[in-house]
């Protein structure tokens, strides 16, 4: 059964082989960002490319805030499926308030988001109040970027001089 255009059997199919053996679901992606001329970087994951920065295109912030609108979309999407919940129409606003000072080293102060809000407006005939519920709080615990944006993850950079 297709629900939300995921396919619900599949789905927990996935959920059985993940329960048996949790170390499937390690993840390692691998990012390439290559400097393109003035503020663009295009960002290679594979064969898929996109380009942040720069005229027309979503900074690096804003791309940020995206990727956890998008990611708590498929979040979801996926449990109402699960849920049995067709949903007729989704989309999230999300805002955060961030200072660039630090950014352009006239501060030492931390520059990242120093808050984050979102607000999913969903409709999904005959949701109860409870799935609401429960699909946020899917969210709160299980947004992967969610769960990055809040937790402390140790980010290690080292910068190589090439000749």
């Amino acid at each position: 059964m297709i629900i939300n255009a995921i396919d619900v059997e599949q789905l927990k199919n996935a959920q059985e082989r993940l329960k048996a053996e949790p170390s499937t679901g390690n993840k390692e992606p691998a990012i390439l960002a290559r400097w393109m001329g003035g503020g663009s970087a295009e960002i290679t994951a594979g064969e898929r490319k996109m380009v942040i920065g720069g005229e027309g295109n979503l900074n690096a912030m804003q791309a940020l805030l995206a990727s956890l609108a998008a990611c708590d979309i498929d979040v979801i999407l996926m449990h109402a499926a699960l849920l049995g919940l067709v949903i007729e129409d989704l989309r999230i606003e999300i805002k955060g308030k961030f200072n660039t000072a630090g950014f352009y080293g006239a501060s030492e102060e931390s520059c990242g988001y120093q808050h984050i809000a979102c607000t999913a407006h969903l409709k999904a005939s005959g949701a109860t109040p409870e799935q609401v519920a429960y699909l946020k709080e899917r969210c709160e615990r299980f947004s992967p970027v969610g769960n990055s944006l809040s937790s402390a993850v140790p980010l290690a950079l080292d910068i190589q001089l090439n000749s």
